[in-house]
């Protein structure tokens, strides 16, 4: 079945290839995972374009943002903010943090210590900020797109899984094809990476659309489906961990964003396919180790048909 893709949503996967080249099954579901309320995580080798791809989503949808460059000796107060006395009113005002905006870019999250990790997690789980006891909140848009390095590299730190499961998805973009990487050398691209790209629409819209999709419907038939698919990661004899119920809501709101994006307003099963990988990627575990997690995951959507 082949669909046509909501014209909108088309001009910005358009828009954000001229940045990130060859790379549009990431886009759309960067996209999707953005239209679903959920956040991000890409794990990459430095120097394949997480930085650009974050950057040119925001762009595109006329978001606020910020970035944080994570570093071992930062603190939670250096992502939240900080509370400074003042001695003329004999009270503490709070001075908020860069996580107050629509699109925080976390980079190399990895590299944080635990204790700065979980200064993020609040924020993801609850869309505010808690301080002093007071509450903050946050923008109704907020998204977090962070990057990860590989765990064999020097310097990094485990993340929970109670902060991994705080990711819709979690995706790697991989090298560029040689084809795609040539173009990286020409003076066209070299000239356009520096500019900034111009929004295609804004945040109101995004809102709007967030609405929508949680109006995608989804048949029993459907529901059947993904439900098989979720008990089959439980029951596995190679997988310890299967997804827990907060991972098939997530799985759930995946799909209905994918067939927004396909300018549908039902699933169907290449919906739910299309986001079952990228939703266990960061959440199984597997007793043969992480690697295995995707021939697993093919193995059970294999097996699974859709009746």
């Amino acid at each position: 079945m082949v669909d046509k893709c909501h014209p909108q949503l088309q001009v910005i996967i358009d828009t954000i290839a001229t940045k990130i080249i060859d790379k549009e099954a990431q886009v759309r579901l960067v996209i999707a995972a953005l239209l679903a309320g959920g956040h991000v995580l890409l794990e990459d080798r430095p120097g394949l374009g997480k930085t650009t791809l974050a950057t040119a989503v925001a762009q595109c949808f006329g978001m606020d943002f910020s970035r944080i460059q994570l570093t071992s000796d930062m603190m939670p107060s250096d992502v939240l903010g900080v509370s400074i006395y003042d001695a003329h009113a004999h009270s503490f005002s709070y001075h908020k943090g860069p996580i107050f905006t629509q699109f925080l870019l976390a980079d190399e999250l990895n590299r944080a210590t635990p204790k700065t990790q979980s200064a993020l997690l609040e924020a993801m789980a609850e869309n505010q900020v808690s301080m002093d006891g007071q509450t903050y909140e946050l923008d109704t848009a907020f998204f977090v797109l962070a990057t990860q390095n590989p765990m064999d590299d020097a310097g990094t730190y485990h993340l929970p899984h109670s902060q991994l499961d705080r990711f819709i998805i979690s995706l790697s973009l991989g090298y560029p094809s040689p084809e795609s990487e040539r173009v990286l050398y020409s003076e066209a691209y070299i000239k356009g990476l520096k500019k900034p790209l111009t929004p295609v629409t804004d945040v109101d819209h995004l809102k709007s659309w967030r609405k929508s999709v949680t109006e995608v419907h989804a048949s029993s038939e459907i529901l059947d489906y993904l439900q098989t698919l979720i008990a089959k990661t439980r029951h596995h004899p190679d997988i310890s961990h299967g997804l827990s119920p907060r991972a098939g809501l997530a799985l759930f709101k995946l799909s209905q964003a994918i067939a927004f994006i396909q300018n549908r307003d039902f699933l169907i099963p290449e919906d739910v396919q299309m986001a079952f990988y990228p939703v266990c990627r960061h959440r199984l575990l597997c007793k043969q180790g992480n690697k295995a997690v995707k021939s697993i995951v093919k193995e059970i959507q294999q097996e699974t048909v859709f009746v």
